[in-house]
């Protein structure tokens, strides 16, 4: 396979991050998009280490047509879109909905859009979708024919109403797509090089978790809820590593660019098809910092679901994709990430 010029938008956040480096470490040419509303552009000089090579960079806001418009009038030649970038807090989202409407699906539609008014030669798109596409399960582990059902919150009604879109218009376009409907990512690059760095208060648990043992967060670690039907009362999850999931994005790039495709549109399940509690996740943490968390129980919040985990022998067998790292090395990874910025003095 021909190497090939890659846009990854969203490329200086978590998962864009990590994914940049597993396609520069491929030998693909990577141009990143980025509004760094929930990023840093220290990320930048975090892959530019890990991987020798500094990424082209653009600070663009995909919600602006005009400003993206003039960059694809400038990149006429990109072979295939990764789309990371959007809102992506839940709880935030059932309090914000057209805040979340309006950036997750007008972005979409520009870079859409960009594409057929440029004629852009483009040969696959992968979108960053999200397993809250199947609401609450009728059973488990969730598998990809699992109806997709209506969204407990508006983050999630996104996600779903972008599939929709995508799909509608690889119909009517030259270029094919992979939907990856990831569980709950975690852990941070073993460089400890880059990971997740949230600006302002974090959505996801483990860097709250990280956060608060560190001395960031001065707030005890909030458990939402321990009265569901689960093994401990606290709300169950599949965690993925974060360079498992960008890994799982390479091998879908390729599969597009070498037209190894089923479908006009595939969707997949990255997670690791184990589920995880609340307080399992916070006990892991202590056994591997050898640190006591405080933590209290409070309400349930809107919009979380009891239970998620993955079926994920379609993207084991379609995909040739495994996830390789557990939980722990998730959580130590984290920890690693949180400590070495604490060293660094660089404040959240």
């Amino acid at each position: 396979m021909h190497l090939m010029k890659i846009l990854v938008t969203g490329g200086t956040g978590y998962i864009g991050s990590h994914t940049v480096v597993e396609l520069i470490q491929k030998g693909h040419e990577v141009v990143i998009l980025d509004n760094l509303n929930n990023s840093s552009i220290a990320a930048l000089d975090g892959i530019e280490k890990i991987t020798g090579t500094r990424p082209e960079f653009e600070q663009v806001d995909l919600c602006n047509f005009a400003a993206l418009a003039d960059f694809f009038n400038r990149h006429r030649t990109i072979h295939a879109i990764i789309h990371f970038a959007a809102l992506k807090a839940v709880g935030e989202s059932v309090l914000q909905p057209l805040k979340y409407y309006h950036n997750n699906l007008i972005s979409l539609l520009n870079i859409l859009q960009g594409i057929a008014q440029y004629n852009l030669d483009l040969k696959g798109f992968v979108f960053s979708s999200s397993c809250t596409v199947y609401g609450n399960p009728d059973s488990l582990p969730v598998t990809e024919q699992a109806p997709i059902k209506e969204a407990t919150s508006p983050y999630g009604s996104t996600k779903i109403m972008s599939e929709v879109i995508i799909r509608d218009v690889v119909e009517q376009q030259k270029f094919k797509a992979i939907s990856l409907r990831y569980f709950n990512p975690a852990g941070a690059h073993e460089s400890a090089l880059i990971g997740e760095f949230p600006l302002g208060m974090p959505n996801n648990l483990v860097p709250i978790i990280t956060q608060t043992a560190i001395g960031k967060r001065k707030k005890m670690v909030e458990i939402y809820g321990n009265d569901y039907q689960t093994k401990d009362g606290t709300c169950i999850r599949d965690y993925i590593h974060v360079v498992d999931l960008a890994k799982a994005h390479v091998i879908s790039i390729e599969r597009l660019l070498k037209n190894e495709t089923k479908s006009n549109f595939e969707t997949f399940n990255i997670g690791t098809g184990k589920g995880y509690s609340v307080l399992e996740l916070v006990h892991m943490f202590e056994k591997v910092s050898g640190l006591s968390l405080s933590y209290k129980i409070v309400d349930r919040r809107p919009g979380d679901i009891e239970s998620m985990y993955a079926d994920t022998r379609f993207s084991n067998i379609e995909l040739g994709w495994k996830a390789e790292r557990n939980l722990e090395q998730m959580i130590a990874s984290s920890w690693n990430w949180e400590k070495k910025l604490a060293a660094q003095k660089l404040d959240v």
